[in-house]
């Protein structure tokens, strides 16, 4: 059974070499996924689809949730949310810290080092709701597939094409996460409850990364603009031959 961080570092070997400042929880769950070419119906929500194109440039959709686990997400959500700014900070730090490299999309708080330090950024600290304000509306939403579709849609091509982040750092990310959740609520925590909260993070990470593999649509306009740079620079065509004058014949 793997922990958090070497599922982080299987997927992120770069980050083979980041130093970890705090000791490893108790090992979670990893999701599991589907043999490939498998007929199963699937979908975020349980709910009746089938699939259709299992991989998309090696990416295999992770397991469905099921009713059972969709309920035990809710019901854990509810309690972690009532302290969610400060659930949302402590991940931050132990993300910040952990995984420094992470702060280089983050120039208002790039150069902190000090975890109080970080806790008390006003900056840090609008992130940190940012994230779990989007992990309440996926919470929220379970039995919507498309909503959930859409605001992890959006969330994915906002970091991918305006904020240029890595994808790895989602799979960092979604580790630190239940890894925060597992220490803060530990007695709620089961190992079923752990489980459930695994095939989620693997869930929001498929539709988060999805984004970056999707081909980007150029406007008209911006077509347009390209094609007339390309013909700029196309090479120039051959001179004309020069014609040859023909000498006036002397009288």
């Amino acid at each position: 059974m793997h922990t958090l961080y070497s599922l982080a570092l299987r997927f992120c070997c770069p980050f083979s070499q980041l130093r970890r400042s705090s000791p490893p929880p108790q090992p979670l769950i990893p999701p599991s996924v589907p043999a490939s070419g498998a007929s199963t119906p699937w979908c975020i929500c349980g709910m009746e689809k089938e699939r259709e194109d299992e991989e998309t440039e090696g990416r295999e959709r992770p397991e469905p949730l099921t009713d059972v686990e969709r309920g035990i997400i809710q019901d854990t959500w509810a309690r972690v949310y009532e302290s969610c700014e400060d659930v949302g900070i402590t991940i931050l730090i132990r993300f910040f810290v952990n995984f420094p490299s992470a702060k280089q999309y983050f120039s208002q708080f790039q150069d902190m080092e000090d975890p109080e330090e970080m806790e008390k950024s006003s900056q840090l600290r609008k992130h940190a709701r940012r994230v779990m304000n989007a992990i309440n509306t996926v919470v929220e939403n379970l039995h919507d597939p498309e909503k959930v579709s859409s605001v992890l849609g959006l969330v994915g091509k906002a970091h991918a094409l305006k904020y240029k982040v890595e994808p790895m750092y989602f799979k960092i990310l979604s580790g630190v996460i239940l890894e925060v959740l597992a220490e803060d609520f530990g007695e709620c925590f089961t190992p079923e409850v752990q489980t459930s909260w695994t095939k989620l993070m693997a869930a929001l990470y498929w539709y988060i990364t999805g984004a970056y593999t999707e081909p980007i649509n150029i406007p008209p306009l911006q077509a347009a603009i390209q094609m007339s740079s390309v013909r700029w620079h196309a090479p120039n065509p051959p001179p004309p031959t020069p014609h040859t004058q023909k000498e006036p014949n002397n009288p």
